[in-house]
């Protein structure tokens, strides 16, 4: 079995230090904040080239909570694309916006920037880029595009810790939310996420809202709730975050491993954007489907894993499609770039400790899976 990720090797590596952590927490009881929590939200700070990083209890949580704070409300519409996990459409349904989908680009799967700009009305608050995969959504293009507006980037940047484009990183002009889910490159074990901004008042804003709308015990400054990162699980990020930009260098190598490994292989391999540094939370190939179903790319997932290999499927299913969102009143056809790249979008094993053995037997199954 060659799984889609190893998170026992990636424990493996930080078992001792994790081990020491808990020890600590332990003997001073420091469950809810205190100093492990302090430590990882300056360290997560200076790896991610921003001034300053809160703590959550989950990603989503950290996406709600860049919303709230970035202004957006009740009524307020919020651009994203179609293409992405459902907590990117739920943290804006949760605060009472209004999701407005825009499809995605086909070659990356990234948001379409043009979409998005011509998306814009009178109600827009804010557009959601999402960092898809491992690399930065061409957030320029849209601060570029809403100059002169009220309207705010907020960017979901769940799956890119550590990501740069043109040198910068998610937050670095804005603000950004991660999650910590464990099967990220830098995740927990268990859920956890983060708001990274470099507005020290869009930060404690975060702050205040998450921590029951105060900062004072028995103080409560707005309507809040509870969202903060438990400090067991900072001593499981602290002791992966030491490790990460090289865990990233590892899926780099093997995320270019597979670009050698695919040659003449009928697959469609990742594109990275220029000015992009991708840390390949992902390696997502396609697999064409001359009817426009997917049931080309099932039968290949289906003989991939009875033949060991953990491969799946990011993400299955657009936004408008899900009957969760039915109501937005999408029907099929409104999103094709998304909805075609829901039926042909195959994601191969790609994690720091994949060898070069493994990358080879994962390619040679995918060969015979086609045939």
């Amino acid at each position: 079995m060659i799984p889609l990720v190893d998170l026992k090797a990636a424990h493996a590596e930080v078992a001792e230090d994790v081990a020491l952590g808990f020890k600590r927490i332990l003997e001073n009881t420091a469950f809810i904040g205190g100093a492990e929590v302090t430590a990882f939200e300056r360290e997560y700070a200076e790896f991610s080239g921003v001034a300053h990083c809160v703590g959550v209890a989950n990603g989503t949580d950290a996406l709600e909570l860049a919303l709230r704070a970035a202004g957006v409300g009740p009524g307020d519409e919020v651009i994203l694309p179609a293409n992405t996990f459902i907590a990117t459409a739920e943290a804006v349904a949760r605060i009472n916006a209004r999701v407005v989908l825009v499809d995605c680009d086909p070659r990356t799967y990234l948001i379409d920037v043009d979409a998005a700009l011509a998306a814009v009305g009178p109600k827009t608050r804010a557009i959601v880029p999402v960092h898809l995969y491992g690399q930065l959504a061409p957030v320029e293009r849209l601060r570029a595009g809403l100059a002169g507006t009220d309207v705010v980037i907020v960017e979901d940047a769940a799956q890119c810790q550590g990501a740069t484009r043109f040198g910068a990183g998610a937050g670095a002009e804005g603000i950004a939310a991660t999650s910590f889910y464990p099967g990220k490159n830098l995740g927990a074990y268990g859920d956890a996420g983060a708001v990274v901004t470099a507005d020290e008042a869009l930060a404690v804003s975060v702050r205040t809202i998450s921590s029951h709308g105060g900062l004072t015990k028995y103080v409560h400054d707005v309507v809040g709730f509870n969202s903060r990162l438990d400090a067991l699980q900072a001593v499981v990020l602290r002791a992966k975050l030491t490790r990460l930009a090289g865990w990233n260098a590892a899926r780099r190598a093997a995320a270019a491993r597979y670009d050698e490994l695919l040659e003449g292989l009928d697959v469609t391999r990742p594109v990275t954007l220029d000015g992009n540094e991708h840390v390949w939370h992902l390696y997502v190939v396609r697999e064409a489907s001359p009817d426009g179903s997917s049931t080309r790319r099932d039968e290949v997932l289906a003989r991939l894993n009875a033949a060991g290999i953990g491969a799946g499927i990011h993400y299955p299913y657009p936004i408008h499609l899900t009957p969760a969102f039915a109501g937005l009143g999408h029907a099929k056809g409104s999103f094709p770039h998304a909805e075609q790249a829901a039926v042909e979008i195959l994601t191969l094993p790609l994690f720091p400790q994949i060898t070069p053995d493994q990358q080879e037997i994962v390619v040679e199954a995918l060969r015979a899976a086609r045939r």
